[in-house]
């Protein structure tokens, strides 16, 4: 439920449309929930699987960043099947 939670906020603090679906969203969403929980975990501030304010933001942050790399990668094959 976190990484959903994660991959809407991410999708709606990135600027333009996303051609994601709901599972891409989920699976990215929870990929960002799993770096903010490391990040969290290296520095001190709670559990891996324990959701912190830190851990939240850094989610967040991640989620944002491979839903732009997830668009790309998207975009680049687009273009080249047509």
């Amino acid at each position: 439920m976190a990484g959903l939670v994660i991959g809407a906020l991410a999708r709606l603090i990135k600027p333009g449309k996303q051609n994601l679906g709901l599972v891409a969203t989920l699976l990215l969403g929870l990929a960002g929930s799993v770096i903010g929980g490391v990040v969290a975990n290296l520095l001190g501030t709670g559990d891996i699987f324990e959701l912190n304010v830190l851990g939240f933001v850094v989610a967040v942050i991640a989620a944002v960043l491979l839903i732009g790399v997830a668009e790309t990668l998207v975009g680049r094959n687009r273009t080249h099947t047509r």
